[in-house]
């Protein structure tokens, strides 16, 4: 399971550093095709999807590493039983966010299908918009890639006020 956590995150890595390359690339191309006078009339449209897809693409690499915003102090101050049912209720949370957030984003597509971009017209709007539901489905693998590691330190006796995520991450490593 480790190994396959592991190449989970490295796969993320790979997806987000992609995108960040396509998009200052692209957004470069569209600097220096206007610094010429001949604007493209796409390039704005496509920065604005590539940068929409960067966030949603690099939450499922937060989720995968546990590096999103959180309270672990509290929580780590806890005796171990309330530590566990206040960890199992978040990722409960958590993962029925996102698996609503997925099944609503799936039947966005629906609506979406009939419609395309602006400034490139062959381009569905559906397939722009497919990275809400499949964002979701990456975050919740993620969340439930790191479940084990999240239980196994809920449950502990730690010191020094240890967070989940610094365990999930040493875990990881």
């Amino acid at each position: 399971m480790r190994s396959f956590r592991s190449f989970y995150e490295r796969s993320l890595e790979w997806l987000v550093i992609a995108l960040m390359t396509v998009l200052a690339i692209e957004v470069v191309i569209g600097v220096v095709f206007r610094s010429f006078g001949a604007a493209l009339v796409w390039y704005d449209e496509v920065a604005s999807i590539l940068l929409a897809w960067l966030t949603f693409y690099g939450s499922a690499l937060a989720s995968a590493k546990r590096a999103h915003i959180s309270c672990p102090e509290l929580v780590a101050m806890m005796p171990p039983l309330p530590r566990t049912v206040v960890t199992i209720a978040v990722e409960v949370l958590v993962i029925g966010f996102f698996a609503l957030i997925g099944w609503l984003g799936w039947q966005v597509l629906e609506v979406l299908e009939t419609d395309f971009l602006i400034s490139l017209p062959q381009v569905s709007v559906m397939y722009v918009q497919s990275v809400i539901p499949i964002s979701a489905v990456l975050i919740i693998l993620a969340e439930l890639l790191t479940f084990g590691d999240t239980m196994v330190w809920a449950r502990s006796n730690h010191a020094g006020g240890a967070t989940a995520e610094s365990a999930a991450r040493e875990a990881s490593h």
